[in-house]
C-alpha cells in the first residue's frame, strides 16, 4: 500500500502537510498492474488523475498517421488533471513492467482544489509543461511536414534541368562526332582562302544567332524550303539536317550561297559541319540555361533558410516573398497566377532567421490549397506609419464566418485528416508577434486577404 512517506518522496507532494497526504491517500485507489496491462485508454473519457508508484510505464498515441510514445516515470503525476479542458484522453497508459499505480477520480477535483491548494497549483505547473511539450512536438512535425512537401517540389523542380542537362549532353556526345566526320570530309578538299572564310563567316552567323526560335508553323515552313533547295543540288537524305536547321530559324536563302560557290560534295560537307555547330550552339545553351536553374534553385534554398547567415538581420521584404515564391513554383505552375504589386522601394525588416519565410509560406500554400490549385494569388506590399504591410490574397472561396475566429487558434484545422496539424497560422501569429508585428484576415467569397503588419528596420522609418 502507498504510504505518507512514498509520496513526500515525490516532487509534486513534497512538504505537503501530512492530514493533506492522507485525505488523498484515503480518496486514491491502488492498482497493481502486469507488464503490458493498461490503465488508460486512447478516446476515454479523462475521470481520473494517475501518480505512478513502482515500475515502468509508457503513453503512446496516434497523431496524424504518426505513433508518439512517452515514457512515464516514477514519481510522476499523469493522466486527467485540475483545470484542463481534455474531454478524452489523446494518448493510452500502459505498464512497461510490472508496477503500481495510484488512481485519483477527477470527480474530486472541486474538493482538491480546496484541500489541497499548493498539490494543485504544482499541477498546473505540470499541465502547462505537457501543453507545452505537446505544441513543441505537434510544431516539429507541422515544419517536418512542411519541409516534406517543399522537399519533394524542390526535387521536382531540380529533376527537370538535371534531366535536360543530361539529355543535351548526351546528344552532344553524338553531335561532336558528327562534326568530327565533317571537318574531316572539308579538310580532305582543296579549299581557297576565300571559301574558307565564306564557310566560316556562314557557321559563325548561324551559331551567334540569339533570335528567340520560330514558331511551329514557320519552322515547318522553313523545314520544307530548306529541304526543296537541297534536293534541287541532288542532296535527297539530309531531311534531318534540314529539321535542325529550321528548328534555329535558318533561312534557305542564306544556304544558296554554298552550292554557288562549292561543288555538291564539298558544299554537302560543309552544310553537315554547319548544322553541326549550329546543334551543338543549342545544345549549350540549353546545358547552360539548364544548370542556371539548379543555381537559382540552390541560391533560393540558402535565401529561404538563411544558411551562413547571422540570425537577427535585416531582410528586405520582397525579396523574401520572392524567394517562398520560387520555393513552392512546383504548386503554383499548376494553375496559379500570381499578380504583384510591390512599392518600388525596399523594405528592410529585423528578421530571426528564416522565420519570416515560415510565415510566407503557410499563407501562400494555404491560399493554393483554398483555390484548389487553380486561380489568382494577389500580393501586395506598402508602407503604413513606420511599418511594413504584406497582403497575401486569393480569389477562393472565402472563409466561413463561423470559423474565421478560431483560425488562429492552435490545433484548429480545416483539412482532413493527416491533411494538416491546425498549427499553420498559430505558427505564423506566433512568429509575427515576435516580430512586434500584427496579423489580420478579411475573408469574403473571391477576396480573402491575410495582412500582416510589421515594423521597419531600425533607422528604414
Amino acid at each position: 500500500m502507498a504510504t505518507q512517506a512514498e509520496l513526500l518522496r515525490f516532487a509534486a507532494f513534497q512538504g505537503l502537510p501530512e492530514e493533506q497526504i492522507a485525505w488523498f491517500l484515503s480518496q486514491a485507489k491502488e492498482i497493481q498492474l502486469k507488464a503490458g496491462e493498461v490503465y488508460a485508454r486512447q478516446g476515454d473519457p479523462p475521470d481520473a488523475m494517475f501518480v505512478l508508484l513502482e515500475g515502468q510505464f509508457e503513453w503512446r498515441g496516434d497523431f496524424n498517421g504518426e505513433t508518439v510514445v512517452f515514457h512515464g516515470n516514477v514519481g510522476d503525476v499523469t493522466g486527467a488533471l485540475p483545470f484542463s479542458r481534455m474531454t478524452q484522453l489523446r494518448v493510452t497508459g500502459r505498464a512497461i513492467t510490472d508496477g503500481r499505480i495510484l488512481n485519483f477520480p477527477s470527480a474530486l477535483f472541486p474538493e482538491l482544489i480546496q484541500r489541497m491548494p499548493e498539490l494543485v497549483k504544482r499541477l498546473v505547473g505540470v499541465m502547462t509543461d505537457r501543453v507545452r511539450e505537446a505544441t513543441r512536438l505537434e510544431q516539429q512535425r507541422d515544419r517536418l511536414a512542411g519541409l516534406g512537401k517543399l522537399s519533394a517540389g524542390l526535387a521536382h523542380e531540380l529533376n527537370n534541368p538535371a534531366a535536360a542537362a543530361k539529355r543535351a549532353t548526351a546528344q552532344l556526345r553524338e553531335t561532336l562526332y558528327r562534326i568530327k566526320e565533317a571537318s574531316v570530309q572539308l579538310g580532305r578538299r582543296e579549299l581557297t582562302p576565300t571559301q574558307r572564310a565564306e564557310i566560316e563567316k556562314l557557321e559563325l552567323s548561324f551559331t551567334q544567332n540569339d533570335s528567340p526560335p520560330p514558331d511551329a508553323l514557320t519552322i515547318s515552313d522553313l523545314e520544307d524550303q530548306i529541304d526543296s533547295l537541297l534536293r534541287s543540288h541532288g542532296q535527297t537524305d539530309l531531311w534531318q539536317l534540314s529539321a535542325e536547321l529550321a528548328q534555329r530559324g535558318i533561312k534557305p536563302a542564306a544556304l544558296a550561297s554554298l552550292f554557288d560557290s562549292l561543288d555538291a560534295g564539298t558544299a554537302r560537307a560543309a552544310l553537315v559541319r554547319i548544322a553541326a555547330s549550329v546543334e551543338i550552339a543549342s545544345l549549350l545553351n540549353e546545358i547552360e540555361h539548364s544548370t542556371s536553374r539548379i543555381s537559382d534553385l540552390v541560391r533560393a534554398i540558402k535565401e529561404y533558410t538563411y544558411m551562413d547567415q547571422s540570425p537577427v538581420q535585416n531582410v528586405d521584404i520582397v525579396k523574401s516573398l520572392e524567394t517562398t515564391l520560387t520555393m513552392l513554383n512546383h504548386k503554383l505552375k499548376k494553375g496559379v497566377t500570381v499578380q504583384r504589386d510591390y512599392q518600388p522601394v525596399p523594405f528592410l525588416v529585423d528578421s530571426f532567421g528564416s522565420e519570416l519565410n515560415q510565415v510566407w509560406t503557410n499563407l501562400i500554400d494555404n491560399a493554393i490549397d483554398a483555390m484548389s490549385g487553380n486561380g489568382e494569388l494577389r500580393i501586395h506590399t506598402y508602407r503604413d506609419n513606420g511599418c511594413v504591410v504584406v497582403e497575401i490574397g486569393d480569389n477562393g472561396p472565402g472563409i466561413p464566418a463561423a470559423i474565421r475566429s478560431h483560425i488562429f487558434e492552435p490545433f484548429f484545422t480545416t483539412k482532413g485528416v493527416g491533411e494538416g496539424t491546425g498549427l499553420g497560422l498559430d505558427t505564423v501569429q506566433r512568429i509575427v508577434r515576435k516580430h512586434k508585428g500584427n496579423i489580420q484576415v478579411n475573408s469574403s467569397p473571391g477576396d480573402t486577404r491575410f495582412t500582416v503588419s510589421l515594423p521597419l528596420a531600425a533607422g528604414k522609418t
